[in-house]
């Protein structure tokens, strides 16, 4: 991170997010903070509290996608939940808590990931050694050593017979490598799980019952093995992930995970909006919607949380809320909750600039994607100039007449736009297709023009 400056990130995040300049910026900011964090001195690194974000804006300007692009490039552990789906205590849906027990899961997922791409080499070796004394099982060199240890009257013999085997050994090696065995059938032992198949509903705040259930099944049922017969590229594959299995230490994995989890971790809560009680003042405090928010409370001011790998702290961990916030507004949220998120960015609907931006410049633009997809089928797809500005103005008067979903009406239009191509891609071999202001026009503009149809196809 020391290398990933505030202005560096912010042109990351450009190469995949257009406009919302200052939602950037503000991200940039408590990502970069987080490593300033690291460098003070220790008695004053646990006093510097992450300053908690909220983005508004309608759907589709880029919220998820601005916290989703951060965390990988932070290579932070990263969940995105709905506040929707939360409620409180007592009441039927998820509890909250389970947000940090999901976020250490992904965690330990993300460092074992890790973990293995360090022990793969040696995972390889060792495969690569166990699938060889599979292939030549009368001419292990390690059973032959043995043997000429136990009868000594025969080491003459046995070192002629050795040196044979270790010559074949290496002759097969070379085979192995060059991908000359990959015809070959070879039985392996693998693991089979003996755990029964239960399917346990839990109550609200014990969605991790299940998990707990399967792990002391695990404990009752020893796993069993069975033989099978496979090629040798998937034998070596199988063989690799047993032996990275054996070379991993878990809880070493768990610890760096669940520390990483307590200072890098970021929550995404989407539609906040919708847990803030607009109409409160006139009917009454509403459980469902301000429960969950006074649960949220102690995770986001830092608490500590019982998973089932130990107690995680919410102290350091980043929450970034974002909600359309078109019948509520941020001010509707409890005053806790709002002093919790002391930085507020407003992203701002797209325009037909944004749209033309959105399918040409980003590195997985829109147009780029269905080129690629079509070429799978030997078809090229080209666009003019003007075909796309015509999409982005298309795409602007749909949102303005039907409903604003941002840039998603693009996935919309492109698709509708090249239906018919895409069906008839397999019978068109070599055929240049141009998309041209005229066809966009053909294809959409009947649509457009009735609102029954916009509403409906679009």
């Amino acid at each position: 991170m020391e290398a990933f400056t505030p202005r560096k990130i912010v042109e990351e995040l450009d190469k995949y997010i257009i406009g919302q300049g200052t939602a950037k910026r503000m991200v940039a900011i408590a990502l970069r903070n987080r490593w300033r964090r690291t460098q003070v001195p220790e008695e004053l690194r646990d006093e510097i509290a992450p300053k908690n974000i909220i983005m508004m804006g309608p759907t589709g300007v880029g919220k998820t996608e601005i916290a989703r692009r951060l965390a990988k490039l932070a290579q932070s552990p990263f969940l995105k939940v709905e506040a929707s789906k939360f409620t409180e205590v007592g009441y039927v849906g998820r509890d909250v808590e389970s947000m940090i027990r999901d976020l250490l899961e992904i965690g330990i997922t993300m460092v074992r990931e890790e973990e293995y791409e360090t022990l793969r080499p040696k995972a390889e070796e060792q495969a690569e050694e166990r699938l060889l004394d599979i292939l030549l099982p009368m001419r292990s060199p390690r059973k032959m050593r043995r043997n000429q240890v136990y009868q000594p009257q025969q080491q003459e013999t046995g070192a002629d017979e050795l040196e044979v085997a270790q010559r074949t050994r290496e002759k097969f090696r070379k085979m192995l490598r060059n991908g000359r065995l990959n015809d070959r059938e070879v039985e392996i032992e693998t693991q089979v799980s003996a755990i029964p198949v239960v399917e346990v509903f839990s109550p609200a705040g014990m969605e991790e019952m299940d998990i707990n259930i399967k792990d002391m099944f695990s404990n009752i049922f020893p796993g069993k093995t069975k033989r099978r017969k496979v090629k040798v590229p998937e034998a070596y594959q199988m063989l690799i992930q047993e032996e990275l299995g054996k070379l991993i230490d878990t809880d070493k994995v768990t610890k760096m995970a669940k520390e990483r989890v307590e200072q890098t971790g970021i929550v995404f809560i989407d539609e906040i909006d919708k847990i803030a009680g607009a109409s409160s003042a006139q009917f009454g405090p509403d459980v469902s919607r301000e429960g969950v928010q006074r649960d949220l409370l102690p995770i986001i001011e830092g608490s500590t949380v019982n998973t089932k790998h130990g107690v995680v702290r919410t102290d350091h961990i980043l929450f970034i809320a974002a909600g359309a916030f078109h019948v509520s507004k941020p001010s509707d949220l409890i005053p806790e909750i709002q002093g919790r998120f002391p930085l507020r960015a407003e992203l701002s609907a797209l325009t037909r600039d944004d749209f033309v931006r959105i399918l040409t410049e980003p590195k997985n633009a829109l147009v780029i994607q269905y080129q690629e997809l079509l070429k799978t089928e030997e078809v090229n797809l080209e666009y003019q100039e003007e075909a796309i500005l015509e999409i982005a103005t298309l795409a602007e008067e749909v949102n303005e007449r039907a409903e604003n979903i941002g840039a998603r009406r693009l996935h919309t239009i492109m698709e509708k736009l090249l239906e018919e191509i895409s069906f008839e891609a397999p019978d068109m071999h070599g055929v240049t297709v141009t998309v041209t202001p005229r066809m966009v026009r053909e294809k959409l503009q009947d649509i457009v023009k009735s609102d029954d149809l916009s509403r409906y196809i679009l």
